[in-house]
């Protein structure tokens, strides 16, 4: 039976060393696992967290949702490309509700048809993008193609992609700049989101 929850899209992932500098030098790794650890605990009771399967933020996820007594496949869906089938981390067995996408001819296009439907394929009251790198910059343009009528938070204090998309799109909430203490932070963004506009 289908969840009647509001959906939250996530993007996120901890920047890798051998990828473009842009994104690892201004990552902050520790911030990035705090926010999506306090996103987590802020959604989850009240809605469904939408995400594609990195392998650094699925287990942060699992480990909030051990915390809370919740039907766990009414409030995550995880999105998987079959292209990185022996990449999934064990995490995802967790996960009741896997939305496993065709492997393509080649990476490019097979994380593209996932996120087409991952983004497309779903409605969505509102989107959050923590750290990350080219991939959280695709899915935050396909997203604001997709829903451009709901709110978008690029959490710039994590650095690396989000950082960029704030500066970029000249966001004016300083306190997605600067503000550490994510709990209350996301509490506040999501308050009216969560509860009913």
């Amino acid at each position: 039976m289908a969840s009647n929850l509001k959906k939250i899209f996530l993007s996120a992932s901890i920047p890798l060393a051998g990828r473009d500098p842009k994104y690892f030098d201004t990552a902050d790794n520790t911030a990035i696992r705090d926010a999506v650890i306090a996103l987590a605990r802020i959604v989850l009771p009240k809605a469904e967290l939408v995400w594609g399967g990195h392998p650094s933020i699925t287990p942060l996820i699992k480990l909030v949702l051990e915390k809370q007594h919740l039907k766990i496949e009414d409030h995550v869906t995880l999105y998987q490309s079959n292209f990185f089938a022996k990449f999934f981390p064990p995490e995802n067995e967790y996960m009741e509700k896997i939305i496993r996408t065709d492997a393509l001819e080649d990476r490019t296009s097979s994380l593209k048809l996932m996120r087409q439907k991952m983004i497309i394929e779903n409605d969505f009251c509102a989107a959050i993008f923590i750290g990350g790198m080219e991939g959280v910059e695709d899915e935050y343009m396909l997203f604001k193609e997709a829903h451009p009528d709901e709110p978008v938070f690029p959490i710039a204090s994590t650095g690396a992609a989000s950082r960029i998309l704030y500066f970029k799109d000249n966001f004016t909430n300083e306190r997605l700049l600067t503000d550490f203490c994510y709990l209350p932070l996301f509490d506040e963004l999501f308050e009216g989101i969560l509860d009913g506009k």
